[in-house]
């Protein structure tokens, strides 16, 4: 007779292997306002005109892609005369070619030339906007509904680049609220359509280092690069660090405490680039004057890290530093890289080695996103101007037909889960190398983390 075996302990039990760190990818589809005009990142690439792009990146073999389906372009007068023909056609053919897309509604943007990131109507309007986009593609089921909020908040409100274009810190903190709460209201008109839709917030991560005179400014900004997390994940309370600089600049504490009693985010999304991380230096004889700015009490420079520190902050080390910080899902939603294609190759492996590394620590870290698959134009001068200086991507523009670089082979073996090949990647990219130091280098520590009694006590904001 066979004798029933109770089963192994459930530390021995077989557990289900975990899902492999997954291969995203993007369209940069910026589409920012600079006085009364808009810059359009899809009608500079050409990609508004070129459905057969979806095709070639499908053959990258990706499976996920960030996509635009931007308030700005559908519905520029309204939703009443809103033209939905372009998304119609591109996200029907997505679904054709088993691409699962994350519906990104504004880039970088502040909305329709009937209202601005300053207006209070602003959460309500693009709700109604994205309420809309729900019913007509009811099977999406993935939505960033602003892109880099505080970064797109410091860029248009504190540092006067983008419409409304301005420089103050109460401008700054009322278009990042407007944000975040036109975020959850999205949110919440998408799920009355789609109840399993999720959220996916992105935002830039970097760190600020500095001299010991500028430790201070260094702490706050190291501080308020988690506001867009900080709000939208309900931390932001009166024991926040930047509670009082909030309040000081128009925030109200009720508005603040509703943040805590809605949904919080499905997934947050990091952006990361080589020069996220910026340093700080009162000796401005040592810098060009393009580089030099101030905070009312010091003129420092403000400058990339990589270009004068000795040593780097390490990706993974931040990576590790969202997952301690809100142990939630994470991904990196941009790795990018403007440069050649051999470095590019090396920054993107150079990134997908870190997550997994990150994961392998035991991080909720599900996946890394090749960014710019078309490449990007006018960055340099933040799309503040129309120069006409583009950057490859994946795919090359220039010279007319589509003509895949060097990169797609490598995010075409990461997306089958081979090994990339020799090659570019033996090397070790310029970031890494001497020739990356341009300024007179420095030895800072990279581990240092805000203090919290310098940061609230802040007047700084730049």
């Amino acid at each position: 007779m066979a004798v029933m075996q109770s089963p192994p302990p459930p530390d021995r039990q077989a557990r289900s292997p975990e899902p492999a760190l997954e291969l995203w990818g993007g369209v940069e589809c910026t589409h920012n306002r600079v006085g009364d005009r808009y810059l359009c990142q899809l009608a500079r690439s050409g990609h508004d005109r070129r459905i057969a792009d979806l095709d070639a990146i499908a053959a990258l073999g990706l499976k996920t892609l960030r996509y635009p389906l931007l308030w700005e372009r559908t519905a520029p007068d309204g939703l009443a005369t809103a033209d939905w023909s372009w998304t119609d056609e591109r996200f029907t053919r997505l679904r054709e070619l088993g691409i699962s897309p994350i519906a990104g509604l504004v880039h970088h943007g502040s909305g329709p030339r009937h209202t601005s990131l300053l207006d209070p109507r602003f959460p309500a309007q693009l709700a109604e906007y994205a309420g809309a986009v729900a019913r007509r593609y009811p099977w999406i089921d993935a939505y960033t509904p602003i892109n880099e909020p505080l970064t797109t908040a410091r860029f248009s409100g504190l540092y006067g680049h983008w419409y409304p274009h301005r420089r103050d810190d109460g401008a700054f903190v009322r278009a990042l609220i407007h944000q975040c709460q036109a975020t959850v209201a999205a949110m919440r008109a998408i799920r009355r359509v789609n109840p399993n839709a999720r959220s996916i917030v992105t935002e830039d991560l970097g760190m600020t280092l500095s001299t010991p005179r500028l430790a201070y400014q260094a702490d706050f900004e190291n501080e308020r690069r988690w506001l867009s997390f900080d709000l939208l994940c309900g931390r932001v309370d009166r024991s926040h660090p930047l509670f009082g600089y909030l309040l000081r600049n128009g925030a109200g504490v009720n508005e603040l405490a509703a943040f805590a009693d809605e949904r919080q985010p499905d997934l947050l999304g990091v952006n990361h680039y080589v020069t996220s991380v910026r340093f700080l230096d009162e000796r401005i004889e040592r810098y060009p004057a393009q580089v030099i700015g101030g905070n009312g009490h010091h003129r420092y420079a403000d400058v990339e890290a990589v270009r004068v520190c000795h040593a780097l902050v390490e990706p993974r080390a931040l990576f590790t530093e969202v997952w301690q910080r809100y142990r939630r899902p994470f991904a990196i939603t941009e790795a990018h890289l403007g440069c050649t294609v051999d470095e590019q190759q090396r920054w993107l492996e150079e990134i997908w080695d870190a997550a997994q590394r990150c994961r392998a620590a035991g991080a909720d870290l599900r996946a890394v996103t090749a960014w710019s698959l078309l490449g990007a134009h006018d960055w340099h001068c933040l799309v503040t101007r129309d120069e006409g200086r583009y950057e490859p991507g994946a795919f090359d523009l220039r010279d007319g037909p589509l003509r895949p670089t060097e990169l797609a082979g490598l995010i075409h073996a990461l997306a089958r889960g081979d090994d990339p090949a020799d090659g570019a990647l033996a090397q070790p990219g310029w970031w890494r190398r001497p020739e990356r130091l341009i300024y007179r280098p420095v030895r800072v520590p990279v581990d240092r983390r805000s203090r919290r009694s310098r940061t609230a006590a802040s007047p700084a904001s730049a």
